[in-house]
């Protein structure tokens, strides 16, 4: 992630980098480890090498782990980027400020794997880790951008298929709305340097669906029966063009008797929360998230 201490060099540095639309898929990919990879791991976590329903992924393991709990995350990227390798740095914070194991999984990306091979192998993996012995009262989800929005599409495609649901979910400026039918992808498409050079075109979400219905609830949770979701919290910068991603689901989820925290950050950006080298409201977004999680898993965080 960019070296400025302050979010508008941050802004600055991002937004010298060539716009999505204008990188091949690979090329996505290579600037993506090195934005991701770039941060600082947690000091005393180790990470080891996982393959669960022949998903591959990388656990994050604090050396004081609670021994019962887990923590599923699925990493941003647009469906068609982004790594459990590369979000090492992001995870071993979670892991280290929560005290929980946190597994990164590589699902498969778009275009080679279109729409639903993400979902697929998230529920392949969310029911591994059951079978595995995994109490669902123990496991929690996270995820950030189009991994928030699999995190949601998994706990649908969880409730339809009958297994128990996580005991909290957190997502970080979450895509939940593949038709991209938010106000804010035009009111901020000026203010947002990551997906501010995007809006206005549908190119990630014809990578990912390739035909399929936008508005389908596995592709688009927003549009889901959100009815007998555990608790979400949802955090989102306020110059984000997926700001009303966030708001509208966080009203759905209201809707649904769904218990869900909404928090805006004034003044920040896309997935803020991996900046934590440099942004102090980085931190204190992963300490709530830590906190929260450790909340609905029962944990005394006073």
């Amino acid at each position: 992630m960019p070296n400025n201490n302050n979010i508008d060099g941050i802004i600055e540095q991002l937004s010298q980098l060539p716009p999505l639309s204008s990188l091949t898929v690979d090329q996505q990919r290579q600037q993506a480890e090195l934005l991701f990879g770039a941060g600082s791991c947690a000091e005393g976590v180790t990470f080891e090498a996982a393959n669960l329903a022949s998903v591959s992924g990388l656990w994050a393991i604090p050396t004081d782990a609670r021994p019962d709990f887990v923590l599923l995350y699925l990493h941003g990227g647009g469906y068609s980027f982004g790594s459990a390798r590369a979000y090492r740095p992001f995870t071993s914070q979670l892991a280290a400020r929560s005290r929980i194991r946190t597994l990164c999984i590589d699902y498969r990306l778009a275009p080679e794997h279109p729409f639903p091979a993400a979902v697929e192998d998230a529920l392949d993996v969310y029911r591994a880790l059951l079978e595995n012995g995994v109490n669902a009262e123990h496991l929690v989800l996270a995820g950030d951008s189009a991994g928030g929005g699999l995190c949601m599409a998994l706990m649908l495609a969880a409730k339809a298929a009958g297994l128990p649901l996580p005991a909290a979910a957190v997502v970080m400026s979450p895509w939940v709305d593949m038709a991209q039918t938010g106000e804010s992808w035009n009111l901020q498409k000026t203010r947002d340097p990551l997906l501010g050079p995007v809006a206005g075109k549908t190119l990630m979400a014809d990578t990912y669906l390739q035909g399929a219905e936008p508005l389908n609830p596995l592709a688009s949770p927003l549009y889901g029966d959100l009815r007998s979701l555990p608790p979400v919290l949802i955090q989102v910068g306020s110059r984000e063009c997926l700001l009303d991603d966030s708001t509208r689901l966080a009203s759905r989820l209201a809707s649904a008797e769904v218990a869900v925290q909404l928090d805006v950050w004034p003044g920040m950006i896309h997935v803020f929360q991996t900046m934590s080298d440099q942004l102090e409201e980085a931190r204190r977004a992963l300490d709530q998230i830590s906190a929260f999680l450790l909340r609905h898993l029962g944990e005394d965080v006073s």
